[in-house]
């Protein structure tokens, strides 16, 4: 969210953008994955479960997705809670329509060449660049920024984020649970299952998230060994007794969490090098697309002088 949102604001000034990113597809924290079952296909949000709308200018945006049928409200969840329709990478989809963007692309470090820029191990690896924006996790960015600026990188070595397993299961029938939203509870730090949310049909699918500080203490746990605790903590909370699971996949989020360094964005004007994410901002899908504004309205008040 936080570099297509930087791509959005300077493609909208005239400022020609090439986006890379490891993954396959659209997602981040936003990603949904499919599970084929007995019963047919589950479709899961597996990172963030929601998004809150409280900036002004943001409220702008989703109000514009919600006019396209992007987004929709989800009130159980919060009073200015909003979810993607059908799911939420549909966003970062919409967002990604109108850029030339370069999946499976994973960037290994930054070469500099004169005054420009040039990517080591991405797609187009020859190619320049006048100015690079890293919307990375800051544990990512940090190795990135060293070699170049170590006031940036500062910044970035100080901001921790926490970890987050998660686990999506799919189960025979529906669980006895009435709102089917869990926050905070025992090793849980929300479950909620895919019914709950506006328009989400298909098996009965459920999100079960630990909390930042158990996720922490079984880190280097493997997806096996994490699974049945999830499942167990759930079992707790929904009677004794769950369904026969039909399909699961268990997700590390290393870098689940930020809490916001309260810097909004870094920029190096001399250098023309930046970053943001959420992490500069606070922990949500908002203070995202927040940074990456930031980011840009600094890279474009800087071309501006240099045309000057």
């Amino acid at each position: 969210m936080a570099g297509l949102s930087c791509a959005e604001t300077l493609g909208k000034a005239g400022i020609r953008t090439t986006l890379f990113d490891k993954g396959r597809g659209p997602g981040g924290r936003m990603a949904s994955r499919c599970i084929e079952t007995s019963q047919g296909t589950a479709e899961f949000d597996f990172g963030a479960q929601y998004f809150t709308v409280r900036d002004v200018s943001f409220a702008e945006q989703v109000r514009r997705w919600e006019r396209a049928g992007l987004v929709a409200q989800w009130p159980a969840a919060g009073a200015d809670a909003y979810i993607g329709m059908p799911t939420m990478k549909v966003v970062l989809q919409n967002l990604c329509a109108s850029h030339s963007v370069h999946f499976s692309s994973l960037v290994k470090g930054l070469v500099r060449r004169g005054s420009q820029w040039q990517l080591a191990g991405a797609a187009n690896g020859d190619e320049v660049f006048d100015t690079v924006v890293l919307a990375l996790p800051a544990e990512q960015a940090a190795p990135i920024m060293t070699l170049h600026d170590f006031d940036l990188a500062r910044a970035a070595l100080y901001a921790r984020s926490q970890p987050c397993w998660t686990g999506m299961f799919v189960f025979s029938e529906p669980l006895a649970h009435e709102t089917g939203i869990l926050r905070d509870s025992g090793i849980i730090a929300w479950a909620a299952g895919n019914r709950a949310k506006p328009g989400r049909s298909g098996p009965e699918g459920w999100v079960v998230q630990g909390g930042p500080r158990w996720s922490l203490e079984h880190l280097e746990q493997t997806p096996d060994d994490i699974g049945p605790h999830l499942l167990a903590a759930l079992a707790g909370e929904t009677g004794g007794t769950l369904p026969d699971v039909i399909g699961q996949s268990v997700h590390r989020w290393r870098y689940g969490l930020s809490a916001g360094t309260g810097d909004g964005c870094l920029w190096n004007e001399t250098l023309r090098l930046g970053a943001c994410g959420d992490w500069l901002v606070g922990p949500r899908v908002e203070s995202a697309w927040i940074s990456g504004r930031l980011l840009a309205e600094q890279v474009i008040a800087a071309s501006l002088l240099a045309a000057v």
